[in-house]
Order: structure tokens, then sequence, then C-alpha cells
């Protein structure tokens, strides 16, 4: 949910490849004022490396396969929750002071947390902690990978673009592995007909007060595409509790009990507004989800 005023509805989710990218570059550690200038370091050799898939200065994907065009609905829908939510659509992170977006533009950013990939380091390893850290020159580095995907891209296929884009060509002739561990397809949903949008908007009316409002999420659920290929002329109503501080798995996490109340109100209301059309054409020849 982009807020905790009206019904939500969720239109896209996107996809995932992930995985651990290692560097080599030495069988041991080795002092740093012997061999700095000599040896390349792992790190640098690492930030090269991601260099060729994300601009280190916007963050934009450099891979052409990892982009799609982004249907003119989905635009609109983003248009309208950037409306709706103002300043919200980054204010519910939790910012360092002085901290700023990737853009001031609000449907761009919801564009980009929603239909455009983006990257991200997850872990590290091969370095020690500061206390721990001396004046030697690692043999290697390895990061965990998350780069989130356009809904309608195939995980496999950018998988193998990530893998192939990280490991051909390798500086200094280092040994580079990217280990590919996680592979998804995002999900886009289906035109909504018009007696869904108007029984969610009529439901967020009743237990909320303004009607529904629709947009993408960032995150992953592979079980929504499976779905939507078991049953391909089913309608879909995707909604949840996670709103602006859930914090969805991070320290406390919690979830509004108030608008659990109305959303289940809102799902009771769209069944039954389901089952009393259940003969019309439009009804009938698509499910609902």
């Amino acid at each position: 949910a982009g807020n905790y005023d009206q019904l939500w509805l969720t239109t896209s989710l996107r996809g995932l490849a992930g995985g651990t990218l290692r560097v080599r570059v030495l069988q041991e550690g080795v002092h740093s004022g012997d061999a700095s200038g000599i040896v390349p370091s792992s790190f640098r050799i690492m930030r090269q490396l991601l260099d060729r898939i994300e601009d280190p200065a916007s963050g934009q994907i450099k891979i052409d396969l990892m982009h799609v065009e982004i249907p003119d609905e989905r635009i609109n829908q983003a248009r309208e929750a950037a409306s709706v939510l103002g300043g919200e659509v980054y204010g519910k992170f939790p910012w360092q002071t002085g901290m700023q977006p990737v853009s001031q533009e609000l449907t761009e950013l919801v564009l980009n947390r929603t239909w455009r990939p983006a990257l991200a380091v997850t872990g590290v390893d091969g370095m020690p902690t500061l206390l721990d850290a001396g004046n030697v020159l690692r043999p290697q580095t390895a990061v965990k990978l998350s780069l989130r995907l356009p809904p309608t891209l195939s995980g496999e296929v950018a998988s193998r673009a990530l893998k192939e884009t990280l490991e051909k060509d390798p500086p200094y002739g280092a040994k580079v592995e990217f280990e590919v561990e996680k592979s998804a397809q995002g999900w886009a949903a289906p035109a909504t007909v018009p007696w869904l949008r108007a029984a969610v908007n009529d439901a967020s009316a009743t237990h909320f007060g303004p009607q529904a409002a629709a947009m993408g999420e960032g995150g992953t659920i592979p079980f929504m595409n499976m779905l939507q290929e078991r049953f391909p002329l089913a309608q879909f109503m995707v909604t949840g509790l996670l709103g602006p501080k859930s914090n969805a798995h991070g320290p406390n996490e919690f979830l509004h009990i108030p608008t659990g109340k109305k959303l289940t109100a809102c799902v009771a209301d769209v069944l039954h507004k389901h089952y009393v059309n259940r003969g019309a054409p439009s009804v009938a020849d698509a499910p609902v989800q």
C-alpha cells in the first residue's frame, strides 16, 4: 500500500537475477606495501566489473536487454500514484539527514521502483572487519548481487546476460566467476475489466473514503507469475497490508491493524460483487484470483 488512506492494488512485481560475484588475484594475501602498484587490487577489479552493468553516477543499468518498454497504462498509474503520495514516494524510507533520492521527479521514482532494473550489493566476503584489518593486499573479493528486473523480462535470460557481461574479458586476467543463485520471473497484471474496477473503487469508498489506487511493487513473488500462467483468463486483486514504515524483512516490522480490518472488508465486498454478477460475460470469463 502506498498509504493507509485507501485500498491499493498491486499491478506488477519485478523479477530477480541474483548471485555471487568473486574476483581472485592471488593465492594468498601479501604485504600491501610490497605488492600495491604491481598486483591489481581485487576490489578495484570488482569496481570495474560492477561498472559494466551499472552507471556509478546515476545507478542506471547499462545492459540494454535489462530494459523493457513500459506500457502506457502503467505510466499513467505511476503518475496518478505519485500525485496521491507526493513526497511519501521516497519519504517513507529512514534517510540519513541530508540524503536525497536519485531523482526529484516523483513519477520517475515510481517507475524506477516498479518497471526498471536496479542493482543492490547485499553482502561482501573476503574483507576483514575494520578492527582486524592490516596492511595486507587481499587475495580475493566477493559480493552478493541482487538485480531487480522489469516485470515482463525473463529472469533466466537476464541471469545469462549478467553472467556473460561480468565474466568476459576479465581485467588483468583475474579469475572472475559469477555464480547465479536466484532467477525469478516478474509479474504484470492483465487489464482490469470494468466490473472489478468498479467493485474495488466502491469497496474503497465504503470502507476508507477515497477510491482505490494502483501501483506496481518493486519486490518479487514468483508464485504470482505461476498463477497467471495457470489461469490466463483470470482477473487478479492483489493487495496487502505492507505500507509506509512497515519495513518488511527488516527491524521493527509491523502491520497497520486498522487498515487490515478495512482491507478485509474490501476483499469481502469485491468477492460478493463477483458472486452477484457471476452471470455477466466479463465476470464469468474472468474469475478472480
